[in-house]
């Protein structure tokens, strides 16, 4: 006679099958429901090394959508206070008062940064300057989980597509920087590399600015004075079709890399929201600063060393793809950032995902988990990395 299998409750699941599981959950929202489950279940979670998860997209309304599981999701922050950017898994934060911060949602860590609004404001010396702040990025050399005294560059555009640079120690400003009167007009994009600041500016020249905690910019100096021969509309695009690119900074596999963004446009406007409904993105050329040489030059990249590449006017980041869940290596993942405050955002308008190795793009998410368009808030749309569990 068989004898009965006897059945062993869920609680009693091995910790390496639990390990296994949660390395097969994309979604931070299904790993926290998955460690509710028991409190075995949680417990075991803690000692299992598992991928990060897919990042997520703060949107307009203040809320966070999860990619691909379309998830809507809802974080604390303070009253008042509105995300104009972000760095790995901390929120920039612009309160109503003008004070700005930096929060890590879940630990609820901040940090006091200096009023970026009247750092902009000193910098115009004409009374008349009609422009006002428009967006922000924040970069900083080392990780702030693990920086006690960090240092922060924080790039302030506004809508004349002029640009400030300010370093400080929060909360205290060490030195300003404006593209107005400088070699480094239009400033473009920033970032940290190897512990140095490098600036871009919109035509392809690269800047190194030497820091000093104690008096800010000791020194800048023009490595890559333009593309060469790189430079110009792609041969894969039409010569009769009106194009627009924006240009992107960011550290990737060890190399600093420059993302160029082509959009593509019409010759006239053909209503109010013309932009947002007809701007897409027809290309992404990747060039990679050889700093080796001298001088230093652009070389095309046909790469990304196996990593992913989360492009963002407010944030961008690289992460090795094999160590992430859902990522395709080698692959750009982008979405519609660039919008102005009048038009409605809907950050998967002009989204997805692409390939550098045979040039085509994908969707970022199915047809069918589109979320509808939302309007403009005081939110801006960034990438925004959750932890590996919570």
């Amino acid at each position: 006679m068989m004898e009965t299998a006897e059945s062993r409750p869920w609680s009693d699941l091995q910790p390496e099958l639990l390990g296994l599981v949660l390395s097969r959950l994309p979604s931070l929202a299904d790993r926290v429901r998955l460690r509710a489950v028991c409190h075995p279940w949680r417990s075991n979670s803690l000692f299992q090394s598992i991928p990060l998860p897919f990042p997520w997209l703060a949107l307009p309304d203040g809320t966070f959508l999860s990619i691909p599981s379309c998830k809507i999701h809802r974080l604390s922050v303070p009253e008042g206070a509105s995300c104009q950017g972000s760095i790995d898994n901390w929120l920039f934060l612009m309160h109503n008062d003008g004070a700005c911060s930096l929060m890590n949602p879940f630990s609820k860590t901040s940090l006091e940064l200096p009023k970026l609004a009247n750092v902009w404001k000193p910098a115009m010396s004409d009374p008349n300057y009609g422009f006002n702040p428009f967006s922000y990025k924040l970069v900083v050399p080392s990780p702030l989980d693990s920086s006690p005294c960090p240092l922060v560059a924080a790039m302030i555009m506004d809508d004349g597509r002029y640009g400030t640079l300010c370093i400080s120690q929060p909360p205290s400003v060490i030195d300003t920087f404006r593209d107005e009167r400088h070699p480094v007009r239009h400033l473009g994009d920033v970032a940290f590399f190897d512990g140095n600041l490098y600036v871009l500016n919109g035509f392809g020249q690269l800047f190194i600015f030497e820091l000093d905690k104690d008096i800010g910019i000791s020194a800048m100096k023009c490595i890559i004075d333009s593309l060469g021969d790189l430079g110009g509309t792609p041969e894969s695009l039409s010569s009769e079709v009106v194009y627009n690119v924006r240009m992107n900074l960011v550290e990737c596999a060890g190399r600093l890399l420059m993302v160029s963004r082509w959009f593509r446009t019409m010759a006239s406007l053909t209503g109010e929201n013309f932009f947002e409904r007809k701007k897409r993105t027809v290309l992404l050329e990747v060039f990679e600063a050889d700093l080796r040489t001298n001088p230093a030059r652009w070389r095309r990249a046909t790469e990304l060393g196996g990593h992913a590449l989360f492009l963002g006017q407010h944030g961008s980041k690289s992460l090795p793809a094999s160590e992430c869940t859902g990522y395709n290596k080698d692959c750009i993942y982008f979405m519609c950032d660039y919008s102005w405050p009048k038009w409605p955002a809907n950050p998967l308008s002009d989204s997805g995902v692409y390939n550098i190795r045979d040039g085509t793009i994908t969707p970022l998410m199915a047809g069918s988990a589109a979320i509808p368009p939302r309007q403009v808030g005081r939110w801006r749309t960034t990438w925004f990395f959750p932890p590996e569990l919570v």
